[in-house]
């Protein structure tokens, strides 16, 4: 039942209740692009053998409410993009989703961006090596407690909460992320939440950081101090107009291995201070702007601090 009615944007009613779908192992993007469609009853759905659902119900903007209390997901292998721009949702019950199989949750809520409330305390998360843009642009979320989340297995988060503007709470305790190779615009575009504590992430494989918090504009401090950036080759935008920040603590950084580091501190016009003694720039190739909107003051206390410019 892959793409059975995929792109079909005019369809406004739907009766599925004569569906045997007992022996069903794909509905990857069945509904996908159904853009007119304001209700959909699944109650008489068996899912019990599908193994992908990805993009199910991608792109399903007048949806405002759906309910999957009936859905088996012990089988299923493929998340990815299942409620992807399903912009009127504004509640999702997943209570008896079962994810212990799931290995692709990439996309997963993309552009959700009416879902106030999401509990994910029951979600597997040992098998899944993707989770970029898996929250990006929930923008009307305000709390979100991923404590649960097992990241092994984790190697890209890249845009994961990007453009989740309406946080003011993120708990990332037990993110055991010791496989996460890029990371670029993980928490780009925030304006709500004012901390966030990121003392258990590991950063030890981390290749890209670029834009990692570029935008977080209501962040007043972050301390990085536990941060591994050895392996790291990439760091522009990645304070990128924080413009709310204070405190700041970098120093335990090493740049040895950065190529870029333009625009990192753009606009991060409120700290008056950046402890820069671990910065080695031997690999720099681009500074472009990387102080431009800081404080003269902050701008003539790194001036002897750099190594290399």
């Amino acid at each position: 039942m892959s793409g059975m009615f995929s792109g079909c944007s005019s369809l406004e009613d739907l009766n599925l209740s004569n569906f045997k779908t007992d022996n069903v192992k794909n509905m990857g993007g069945m509904f996908s692009g159904c853009s007119s469609l304001k209700e959909l009853n699944l109650s008489n759905f068996k899912t019990d053998n599908i193994k992908n659902m990805s993009g199910i119900f991608s792109g399903c903007s007048s949806l405002k409410e759906l309910n999957l209390s009936n859905f088996k997901t012990d089988n299923i292998k493929n998340m990815s993009f299942m409620f992807s721009g399903c912009s009127s949702l504004k509640e999702l019950n997943l209570s008896n989703f079962k994810t212990d199989n799931v290995e692709k949750m990439r996309y997963k809520f993309s552009e959700c961006s009416s879902l106030i409330d999401l509990n994910l305390s029951n979600f597997k998360t040992d098998k899944v090596p993707d989770m970029s843009d898996m929250f990006s642009w929930c923008s009307s979320l305000k709390e979100l407690n991923l404590s649960y989340f097992n990241t092994n297995e984790l190697k890209f988060a890249n845009n994961m909460f990007k453009g989740c503007s309406s946080l003011i709470s993120l708990n990332l305790s037990n993110f055991n992320n010791n496989k996460l190779n890029y990371a670029s615009n993980m928490f780009n575009g925030w304006s709500s939440l004012k901390e966030l504590d990121l003392s258990n992430f590991n950063t030890n494989k981390l290749n890209d950081m670029n834009g990692m918090f570029n935008g977080c504009s209501s962040l007043i401090e972050l301390d990085l101090s536990n941060f591994n950036t050895i392996n790291v080759k990439d760091m522009r935008y990645m304070f990128f107009e924080c413009s709310s920040l204070i405190n700041l603590n970098l120093s335990n950084f090493n740049t040895n291995n950065v190529k870029s580091m333009g625009y990192m501190f753009y606009g991060c016009s409120s700290i008056k201070e950046i402890n820069l003694s671990n910065f080695i720039s031997n690999n720099l190739t681009n500074l472009s702007t990387m102080f431009l909107g800081c404080s003269d003051e902050l701008k003539n206390k790194i001036q002897n601090k750099c190594k290399k410019i």
